[in-house]
């Protein structure tokens, strides 16, 4: 598949090539990796990205496809997170250089059921420090600018989160909001930002801000992208237990 066609697919378009064996996990993640290397000097969304890691993720992911075991339709595509979501083994610095060098010993609640759904983690996102900000100007280690116009701010505290879809480097990421920190900055970059009920997305894993306020949710190009993506990390969240539902 051309990788100009994988850039410009929205992910459930790029789920149902992958379903119907017009192109694999590696090939999308390749596409996506290039691009990174071509923008993101100038863009600095990411803090950082393991492209080794990917790869083996995206190959997996073929594998688990070629034996008819996928985990579900949207195996093998491409997510990113903001900085502030633990995942066992990467960094999980909240854009400070107090947590610089710390590494996550453990896996929140939406990393694991993005691993459970197959999806490939993409990197780590820049973010104001501590989701404290409205315009990624206040990272402890860069900038981000808004694709659009680097001379403009993509907006905070999940700006690396909207400028890395509106530059089309990674197909979907997932950002935190407490009182407008995915919508504003998918408003500022012109992507869709979610911010789901409270309680919908299980918190544990994310780094509080105001934890009775904060919430994950999704930055994509398109609501019925975002929507798939809440479902795939909140579907495993309620049991329905003879007449009531009990949460997880």
């Amino acid at each position: 598949m051309d990788s100009k066609i994988i850039l410009n697919s929205g992910a459930l378009e790029l789920g149902r090539a992958l379903h119907g064996g017009k192109t694999t996990s590696r090939e999308i993640c390749e596409a996506f990796l290039k691009q990174v290397d071509s923008l993101d000097a100038e863009v600095r969304a990411f803090l950082k990205i393991d492209k080794d890691a990917v790869l083996t993720e995206a190959d997996a992911s073929d594998q688990r496809r070629a034996a008819g075991e996928e985990r579900s339709p949207i195996d093998g595509l491409p997510v990113a997170l903001k900085d502030n979501m633990a995942v066992e083994g990467e960094s999980l610095s909240c854009a400070s250089k107090i947590l610089g060098k710390f590494v996550s010993p453990y896996t929140g609640t939406v990393g694991n059921k993005l691993s459970e759904a197959g999806l490939v983690h993409f990197g780590r996102l820049n973010m104001d420090e501590f989701a404290m900000g409205s315009s990624t100007e206040n990272s402890a280690f860069q900038k981000t600018s808004n694709p659009w116009n680097t001379e403009y701010a993509p907006g905070g505290s999940s700006g690396g989160s909207a400028a890395a879809v509106a530059a089309r480097m990674c197909p979907w990421t997932l950002g935190s909001d407490t009182g407008g920190s995915i919508r504003q900055p998918a408003s500022f970059c012109g992507v869709i930002g979610l911010k789901p009920t409270y309680g919908r997305v299980s918190r544990f894993g994310l780094v509080a801000f105001a934890s009775s306020l904060d919430q994950i949710g999704p930055l994509a190009h398109r609501v019925v992208i975002s929507i798939t993506i809440v479902t795939e990390i909140c579907k495993m969240n309620f049991h329905l237990q003879e007449s009531h539902i009990e949460l997880t």
